[in-house]
């Protein structure tokens, strides 16, 4: 193993979350959470649980108010212009997808090549055809995001999230707004990039998913993914699959729509 190897993706010690409106507002204290490259985790909770602002955090968007966040050994406090290469190792995809509506599918895309590469339409072309491809919107891909449904929109925002080819990729209930045959397509792709078998040179990614549905990854996920729950402002690492199932927890049981038995 490299250095690089041995240096989480993610560490976080102590920490504790504003609300993104409002930073005095705590949404998560106390949060100790440690993600090796390679690893796949599900972060659960119900709405309005701070999901979006913890992963806000995560990628770097946000500070901590207490504790400390590394991302690949450096502290997300202190990043800036300088410490821009380290930011870009990390893709965000945002819940809804937050497309630019005045610009195509194609556009959105392709935004991330030119603002960050200096790279022309013509020369990120190749680039955003093959993602295009990868997410099936070749058909889509002059149209404006208004005039696609949800479902795809999504699939642009994936695509655009992955244009500088991150190292960590995070998404923020990628499944909430989506029909069941998108769902699927979504569970197996994202297997496949953890797993690095989307482009012929690319590498396992290490991802992280929030979601408020733990239904929507039951049956047959592989079972080296994890699970964590935040709830109550606090983050609490599950397990496996196996230990989600095996839960007593309420909250894990109403995550994954199933009956809590009555005590006696």
């Amino acid at each position: 193993m490299t250095d690089n190897q041995n240096i989480p993706a993610i560490e976080m010690r102590g920490v504790s979350a504003g609300a993104m409106r409002d930073v005095s507002f705590i949404v998560v204290a106390d949060a100790n959470w440690t993600v090796a490259p390679g690893e796949f985790w599900v972060i659960a909770g119900q709405q309005h649980s701070g999901k979006s602002d913890f992963l806000m955090l995560t990628a770097g968007l946000m500070t901590p108010v207490k504790g400390g966040c590394q991302l690949f050994g450096r502290d997300t406090r202190t990043f800036g212009e300088a410490e821009l290469a380290e930011r870009l190792r990390v893709g965000l995809v945002f819940e809804g997808g937050q497309l630019f509506h005045h610009l195509t599918i194609r556009e959105n895309v392709a935004l991330p090549l030119q603002y960050h590469r200096n790279l022309s339409a013509g020369e990120a072309a190749p680039e955003i055809q093959t993602l295009l491809e990868l997410m099936e919107l070749t058909p889509l891909a002059d149209i404006t995001p208004a005039n696609v449904s949800g479902n795809w929109q999504q699939r642009a925002a994936l695509a655009r999230a992955l244009a500088l080819k991150p190292e960590l990729l995070l998404l923020d209930n990628p499944l909430g707004r989506l029909d069941a045959r998108h769902r699927q397509w979504w569970l197996r792709f994202l297997d496949r990039l953890w797993r690095g078998h989307v482009w012929p040179d690319s590498q396992p990614l290490t991802l992280g998913v929030t979601t408020d549905d733990l239904s929507r990854f039951a049956g047959g996920q592989n079972a080296r993914w994890k699970f964590a729950l935040l709830h109550d402002k606090k983050f609490s690492p599950l397990g496996s699959w196996n230990d989600v199932e095996a839960s007593s927890n309420p909250v894990v049981k109403e995550l994954q729509a199933v009956p809590v038995e009555e005590t006696m």
